[in-house]
């Protein structure tokens, strides 16, 4: 799908489809927007939409995003942490377990450009983090409970904290190193159950319950929590 960049709301990806009949924008789960066009629809009709519709593009983002405001010194994930310095120039980088941001006096930290910078340095290091600690997780409460699957995967633009398909591959949210340990035990284990129980059974909620007896409370507390970053 073609992508095009805005100077105020970053990636627009642009889908065409043969059913759409106007131009559209959403915001998609990866807290981008998104925009759906008829096939042979020129692109500065998407571009008119934009520049007519900020106002309400903003307020959009903020109703689906409604957890991105950053500060100096907030924890990201289990390791991460949140350093802004004054500078000239803006940047954002990854370094150890620091989001260095380089913030200029004209610029607030949660102005448009600069979040959504430091949401893309977030993404980068809450996917390290993910990857270092949730496979090896995963693969104990496996051994553990008597599980095996085939493969993981990971990803952040999904509705959704973790799936397993047929074949027995698990697909993580990064977004899950923004839990508490339990609630990250907790989905590893309904997805674990999937394995073997692709279905929201008795049987599966029993084989949950095995590896969390705990699962009800965490199920109650894993719905206060968004799987977006």
């Amino acid at each position: 799908m073609p992508i095009i960049e805005d100077k105020e709301f970053g990636k627009i990806t642009v889908r065409r489809s043969a059913k759409a009949t106007q131009v559209r924008l959403r915001v998609a789960p990866d807290g981008t927007l998104r925009a759906s066009m008829p096939v042979y629809a020129p692109l500065f009709l998407l571009k008119r939409l934009l520049k007519t519709s900020r106002p309400e593009l903003r307020q959009l983002l903020e109703q689906a995003n409604p957890h991105t405001a950053f500060y100096d010194g907030q924890q990201i994930g289990k390791s991460h942490t949140i350093i802004v310095r004054q500078s000239l120039h803006l940047s954002v980088k990854v370094k150890g377990q620091h989001i260095l941001v380089e913030l200029p006096t004209t610029l607030s930290l949660n102005d448009p450009e600069p979040s959504r910078q430091i949401r893309d340095g977030v993404i980068k290091a809450l996917r390290v983090e993910a990857k270092s600690y949730l496979p090896k997780r995963l693969a104990y409460l496996a051994q553990q409970l008597g599980f095996s699957y085939e493969k993981v995967r990971f990803s952040h633009a999904s509705g959704r904290w973790g799936s397993c398909s047929s074949n027995g591959t698990i697909s993580l949210n990064i977004a899950l190193m923004k839990l508490p340990f339990e609630l990250i035990d907790y989905v590893l284990i309904h997805e674990l159950a999937h394995t073997v129980q692709m279905n929201h059974s008795q049987d599966f909620w029993k084989l949950v319950q095995v590896g969390d007896p705990l699962y009800s409370k965490h199920r109650k507390l894993l719905k206060a929590e968004a799987p977006s970053i």
